[in-house]
């Protein structure tokens, strides 16, 4: 068979429409890797069915809730848990943020959660050895403290923690008074101690306008407040837990 000139270039040209008109191929992804460890200081064993839970977050904005990135689990009680984290190095974005959060659960109860941030991806030293602290009221008993008077420091709010750069704390009184700083303004307040059970009274405070993220962290505190029925005071940790009327942690402090 013979093909003219002609011919062959109607080819050509057909091969190359067709090859145009096909889907482009999407590009392969380009993976990275952030390798680390979690640990805790509590000298206790994990249950047999423990997992060990690792997130790679973009914490950019402080006035939204972190967007997860990429999660890794390890499974077992050994500790400190080894993890590997693979990521998709394009959903990394100049400017922004990112840390780590590590959070060990037995089942749908969360034993422990990192309470301090761990950044990474910042251009300086990955922080990947991360460390976790106990959640109140999902964790083994602790012996009861008569009252939880004292200097506090704002850990974490539910089952999130703050961030180290925002100082929100709060100081009761022996005489039930209370007073603080939210982050941003001062606030002053009572609260109501019998036993396990406490309440505090609604918070007077100023009203001076600070960073979103300030005042967003100022503003789920004092919310909080208003939540809490219980108190529960970790001696060892030097931290308390004031619970909901179900037990639910509204949020950690640290004593000063």
């Amino acid at each position: 068979m013979r093909f003219t000139g002609s011919s062959i270039s109607r080819r050509a040209l057909a091969g190359l429409l067709l090859a145009a008109a096909a889907p482009a191929m999407p590009a392969l992804a380009a993976s990275r890797t952030l390798r680390g460890t979690v640990s805790y200081r509590e000298r206790m064993a994990l249950p047999p069915g423990a997992v060990v839970e690792v997130k790679l977050l973009d914490v950019s904005l402080a006035d939204a809730p972190a967007r997860s990135i990429a999660e890794t689990r390890v499974y077992g009680r050994r500790i400190p848990a080894r993890w590997i984290l693979r990521f998709d190095s394009r959903q990394i974005e100049p400017g922004r943020s990112y840390a780590l959060q590590a959070r060990i659960f037995d089942g749908d109860r969360l034993l422990f959660t990192t309470t301090e941030r761990h950044t990474v991806l910042g251009g300086g030293q990955d922080d990947t050895a991360l460390w976790v602290q106990r959640v109140a009221g999902q964790s083994q008993p602790v012996a009861p403290a008569s009252s939880p008077v004292g200097s506090w420091r704002l850990s974490s709010l539910g089952r999130s923690q703050v961030p180290v750069s925002i100082a929100t704390t709060m100081e009761i009184a022996a005489d039930g008074k209370v007073s603080g700083r939210g982050g941003c303004n001062g606030f002053s307040g009572s609260a109501t101690i019998e036993g396990g059970a406490i309440r505090f009274s609604r918070m007077v405070s100023t009203m001076m306008a600070c960073a979103p993220d300030v005042m967003s962290q100022e503003r789920g505190f004092l919310e909080g407040l208003n939540k809490v029925r219980r108190w529960e005071l970790h001696r060892g940790l030097g931290l308390v837990a004031l619970l909901d009327g179900r037990g639910q942690p509204v949020m950690t402090l640290t004593r000063q």
